[in-house]
This record gives structure tokens, sequence and C-alpha cells, in this order.
């Protein structure tokens, strides 16, 4: 049995304590100091004998959780207690009661909001992190401090995660960065959201972390220097007006350097924006615009900007409440440098997100949009969605980060995700103008209901009584509200036309003297392939299922195929059919699950895992095993709303099996470039190819070669062998 020092641990909890003591507000009243040691000591009683997965004592895991609120996000004492006292009903014998009669109702309502979710749910059709997921977000339409604080102790458990199982870390980061860190972003909090995701990525993606931020620090004293030049003028002429200020340098975080990276296919060296300036001004807030501007005139004196660059969310704030200036300038030296200016008041607001917001809410005139966000997501949360990945699907429409600008007839702003459409906006307005809209006029035009919106369009709903939701407007709209409101509607049009289906299809069975049973519904439910009675019963009313079809299921001429021939069904395939003909690399080989070694598997094709790439396995509602590479977004999600459905999985080792794999060149035209590519490949390296195709344009090419190798090691080696082709400039794998 291990030994722990239980008096190192007793001064390390009191250190921690007075720590969390000093990062609460400084106006904390000694009555408010009171209850804080008051949760502090039931919380340390209530985990006495509980440690974490790391080995140290429970308690650690409440204090930091409480810090956090308190000194990143900075919330107050009923927050500080709520963190304290977090995980005490979900892991120790005292109830919500014993909470509620010890701190009282506001206490335990929060705390309720925060524990966890007991019982069983259909592992079929939902998710338990989806569902826990949609219950806390309930508290929502309460208390904001529930999500604020389940943010504080996921970024906490992230922080700890190297004492986990790889299976354990892998699905945690991937709930954390599909679900957590745009949730963070939606609620203003910038820096929570960047660790989340670095965090994330160190687990999912380790040696490219490792990689990329070996590279900022290897950089950094460079960067310093630059920084220190770039700032004298400004420095000076701030100093010369008399304009109080301090200016921050914040590097940009490894996992947003990453997906600059990938999205624009640039090498390291290549990203100009690693980092930004920061010049944040002290001014009342009568002034901050003026002296925004002002501050923005000094820089371009000096600089020049990019004005493709320029976001004034000084005018118009994002949707979370975030207010800056941000311009993109040339260095004296040819180097690209954003700057960012705000003031004192905004600058807590980006970095503290909605708990500052609301703190200087009473000296904003106008609502803030973030206020009109939460009001959405309280009238999603209240919508009978009775499946929660539908729901959490439509919760993630709402955490768009970019967002466009539309005016009503009226001139009254309205802020939309980027790519909504007309049907989105007349949702937007009200769900009866949505219900009700045949069509649009953008700037004075007649415009679709799926004709996207760009910012600044003037938009006007034109709508008639007669008109409501069809199931194709969900393929028309974005934005979860509309999303809702359609599904709604269509939901109770259903169960009308299920009644009427219903009542339909006994007079069939009647006709055909066949009891109207259960088993014998379901019976028809399993021939004829569909989802559920329901959804039968409105295949009848639609004349889909209609006597000569029934006729044919119950009393077959040929019992294998007469059902097919009346339903019009093809046949089946069996699972084996898709092998069949293929090469091997398209086969479902050579990849086995450690634990499940006689179910059947698939290689997925969104990212092609092959031999030597990190793989994990989804068993998905057939029962077959689809294998992901770790890094793949689709595995992210499923990892993050399936957690249970994951398995690890590990590659047999085979050096006959082929796997299909992609890669992409670019790189200066020249005469027989196309013979130097095929010589390395098959003659140099005999690796077969499958396609090959280049295109040129001004003396530029661009292409993509798919290949039959058999793991990462062969698919390294040929990047680096045409590295060497010249004329070739860049060379990556295809995900």
């Amino acid at each position: 049995m291990q030994q722990y020092d239980l008096d190192k641990e007793k001064k390390e909890i009191l250190e921690q304590y007075r720590n969390l003591l000093k990062v609460c507000k400084p106006k904390t009243s000694v009555q408010d100091k009171l209850l804080i040691r008051k949760a502090f000591n039931f919380a340390l009683e209530a985990h006495k004998d509980m440690r974490r997965k790391s080995g140290e004592p429970y308690i650690y895991h409440p204090i930091e959780v409480a810090h956090i609120a308190a000194g990143e996000i900075g919330l107050g004492t009923t927050s500080v207690v709520c963190a304290l006292l977090h995980d005490v009903v979900e892991d120790t014998i005292y109830t919500l009661d014993d909470i509620k009669a010890i701190f009282g109702e506001k206490v335990a309502k929060i705390i309720d909001g925060l524990t966890k979710i007991s019982g069983i749910f259909d592992n079929n059709t939902q998710s338990l992190q989806a569902e826990n997921f949609r219950k806390i977000l309930l508290t929502l339409s309460d208390d904001v401090r529930v999500i604020l604080i389940k943010l504080a102790d996921r970024l906490h458990n992230m922080r700890t995660l190297q004492s986990m199982p790889k299976e354990k870390q892998l699905k945690i980061s991937s709930e954390t960065s599909y679900l957590y860190a745009p949730l963070a972003h939606r609620l203003g909090l910038y820096a929570i959201k960047s660790e989340l995701e670095d965090l994330a990525f160190k687990y999912t993606e380790p040696e490219i972390y490792q990689t990329i931020s070996q590279m900022v620090k290897d950089t950094e004293i460079e960067r310093k220097k630059f920084i220190t030049k770039f700032l004298v003028p400004i420095k000076k002429d701030l100093s010369k007006w008399g304009i109080k200020h301090q200016i921050l340098a914040r590097s940009k975080s490894v996992f947003s350097i990453w997906e600059k990276m990938r999205k624009k296919e640039i090498p390291f060296e290549e990203v100009y924006d690693l980092f930004a300036i920061r010049i944040i001004i002290e001014t009342p807030f009568d002034k901050e615009k003026v002296d925004c501007w002002r501050v923005y005139s000094l820089v371009t004196d000096h600089y020049k900007p990019n004005q493709e660059r320029l976001r004034d969310w000084i005018s118009i704030p994002k949707a979370n409440g975030y207010e800056s200036l941000h311009t993109t300038v040339m260095s004296k030296n040819g180097k690209w440098v954003e700057v960012q200016i705000r003031s004192e008041r905004m600058d807590e607001i980006a970095e503290k997100g909605y708990a500052a917001h609301w703190k200087y809410k009473d000296s904003v005139s106008h609502e803030n949009s973030l206020d009109e966000w939460l009001s959405k997501i309280r009238e999603l949360l209240l919508s009978p969605e009775s499946n929660a990945l539908d729901f959490l699907d439509d919760f993630k429409m709402n955490l768009f980060s970019d967002e466009l600008f539309v005016f009503s007839p009226k001139g009254d702003l309205f802020s939309l995700p980027v790519n909504s459409t007309a049907l989105d906006f007349a949702y937007s307005v009200h769900s009866q103008i949505g219900n009700n809209c045949i069509g649009a006029k953008s700037n004075h035009k007649l415009v679709p209901l799926n004709y996207i919106l760009k910012s600044g369009d003037q938009v006007e709903i034109i709508t008639s009584d007669k008109q409501s939701p069809k199931e194709e407007w969900l393929n028309y709209v974005i934005t979860a509200r509309a999303k809702s409101h359609i599904k709604d509607y269509i939901k109770e049009e259903k169960k009308k036309f299920a009644i009427l289906g219903k009542n339909k299809l006994k007079e069939i069975f009647d006709e055909l003297k066949i009891e109207f049973s259960n088993n014998n519904i379901n019976k028809l439910v399993n021939l004829t392939q569909v989802q559920s009675p329901q959804v039968l019963f409105i295949d009848t009313y639609n004349d889909k299922v209609n006597i000569n079809s029934v006729k044919g299921l119950f009393f077959p001429t040929d019992e294998k195929e007469n059902w097919r021939r009346y339903l019009k069904i093809p046949f089946l395939r069996s699972k084996t059919d898709d092998n069949i003909n293929k090469p091997a690399s398209e086969k479902n080989e050579s990849l086995i699950p450690t634990e499940k070694d006689k179910i059947p598997y698939k290689i997925s094709l969104c990212c092609n895992p092959i031999p030597g790439d990190e793989t994990v396995g989804f068993i998905n509602k057939e029962g077959i095993i689809e294998i992901h590479r770790v890094g793949c977004e689709k595995a992210k999600q499923l990892m993050s709303m399936f957690g249970n459905k994951i398995i690890k999985t590990n590659w047999k080792s085979s050096d006959n099996i082929e796997f299909l794999a992609g890669i992409k060149i670019v790189g200066i035209d020249k005469l027989g470039l196309m013979n130097d590519i095929s010589k390395v490949i098959s003659s140099q390296l005999n690796i077969n190819i499958r396609s090959l195709n280049l295109e040129s344009n001004s003396g530029i090419f661009e292409g993509e070669i798919t290949v039959y190798i058999q793991n990462t090691d062969q698919l390294i080696n040929l990047i680096e062998n045409l590295k060497k082709v010249d004329g070739i400039e860049k060379i990556s794998r295809i995900n």
C-alpha cells in the first residue's frame, strides 16, 4: 500500500486555501470569507478519505476549481462556495437537501446543475455524455454560473489529465475540443478557450503539439527583440499625448497556429501572426470609442495598415460581448503585425467574458448581444427534444465564432451566424413569421428562402397564412432556433398523420383478417425496414404501405422475394458484398480491436487511417467497428458524444496488405515533371499508383496522388523522396 505524508499534505491544503482567498474579489466581506471557510471545511470533511487517480487528496480538485472560478473567470462568493462543493453530492454521502439546509437554496440549485446525471440511457439512440450535458445546460435558464463553474471544473480536469489512461484522455480531450472550448469562446472566455484547445490538442495530437511548442520556444528571443523595436515609436507617441496605457504581446496558442498551418497548408515559418500586440488604455466609458480611434491613428502614423484586416468590434461588439479594435500593419522589416486596441473595461470583458460583462452591465446603455444569445439558448433548452444528440447538434449551432449583421426594413440590427439564410432571419424575428415565410427581399430584390445572407443586407420577410414548414426546410437553415421550430412543427404534423395512418392500417388488417396486434405491427416494421411503428403509420397514410404490400408480406407466393417486389425495396447487400472485387487496401482487413476480436469492422473513409497511424474504434448502431485516426474531426465528435462506444484498437503486423493513402503536391511546372514523379513512386520505391492528377496554371501546378502503401513509415519515405524532385515546393498528406 502506498504511504502518504499526511502532515505535508495538510500544509499544502491550507496553503492552497490561503491562495484561494487571495484571488477572491478584493471587496470580499468578513461574512463572505466565513461562508467560504464553511464551504471549505464541509468539502474537506466530505472528501477526507478520497484521492484522485494521481494519488493526491481529492480536496485539491475543488479548491483549484474555486481558484479558477474566482481568479481566472472573476466570479464571486456564491460561485466559490459552489465550486468547493460541486462534487459533494455526486461523490459522497451528503445529499442536495443537506447542501440546501446548510448553505441555502441558491447554492443548492447551482450544485444540482453541476451534479452529473445518474441513470441508464438507451445506448443506441442517446449518449450519456450528451444527455448529461443537456441536463446541466438546463440550469442555464436559471443561472449562468452553472456553466462558468462547469468550465472551471473541465479546465482543471484537463490540466491534470496526465494521470488518466490513454482511452480516457482521448475521450475527455475530444469532448473538450468539441463542446467545452467553443462554449468558453461563446461566453467570451478567450484565455480559457485557448488553454482548453491546447490541452485537448496535446493529447489528441501529441507529436504535432510538442513540435510546434518547441518551435514557438525556439523563436521566443528573436520575437521579443522584434516586438521591442516595433513598439518604440508607438510608446513615444502615447506618452507624448498623455494616454495612460499598458502594452502586452500575446503569442498565439499552439492549437491556433496548427489550425492556420493546416487550413492554409503552410509551414510554421510562414505563419506571420504568431503573436498580437495589445494596447490597453485607461479612459472613461463615454470616451472609449474616440480614444481607441486616436490610438489607431497613432499606430498607423508609423506603420501602414492592411485595410482588409481592419476589424471594428467597438461600434458593433461580437455576440459574446467582445469589444476591441483590430488592425494589421506592416512593420519596417516586412512582417505583418496584428495590433489590438481596447479600454480597460473592454479588456476585462475579453479576458473574463460573461462575468465581467455582468459587472459592467449597468454602465452600458444598449442590451448586450450576449444576453440575446443566452435568451435564445434558454428557449432552445425548453424545447421538448427527446433525442439528446439532436439537441447537442442544435446547441452547437449557437457556438459560431463568426457572425454577420443584417438590418430589418425599419433599421433594427440582427446578429446571425455566418452562412445564415433568409429563413434563419425570419425565425430570428419571430417563430410565426418563420413558419409562414414564403420568400424574402434582400436590399429590395426578391430572394428565395435559402438565400445566404451577407453582412449589411436589409432583409424583408414575405409571409402567407397558408404557408407552413416543410421537412426540406431543415436543409435551408443553420441556426438552432430555426431548426428547433421546424422540427417541433413537423413532429406535431407527423403525430396527426400517424394517428390517421394507424386507423388506415387497422382497416387493412381487418380486411385481410390479420390480428391488429403489437407483434404483427412490429413484424411489418421489420419487413418494411422502417425505423419505428410511427414511421410505418405515416407511410400507410401516404400510401407507401397499402393493402397489396401488406398482403404480399403476410401471404407471399415466394417466401424470399415476393414481398420485396410489392414494396419496391432493393435486395439488401451483405456486409461482405462490399469487399468483393476491391483491392486489399479497401477491404476490412489487417486491423483488429484488442478486446473485440470477432466484431466486424471497416476503415473509415473520412480520414483513411493506415498502419502506423494512432487509431480508435467506434462501435456503430449496426455493431460494426468504424476505425478512425485519433485526430480525425469525425472521431473527435464521436468520442465526445459516444464515449461508452469507443474501444482501443491496434494494427496487426502484415507485410502483404496495402492501404490507400493520398498526398497533395504544389510546385513550379516544368517539362517531364509527371515522368519524374512516377519514376520515384513506381520505379524507385516500387509503390503502386492508383491515381495521379496534376493541373497547371500560369506555370504553377497542383496535384493529388493516391497510392497503395503498407504503413506510415513507407508514406513518410515517399514524401521525403518526392521533396527531392526538382520543381516540387510543398507536399503533404491528404486528410
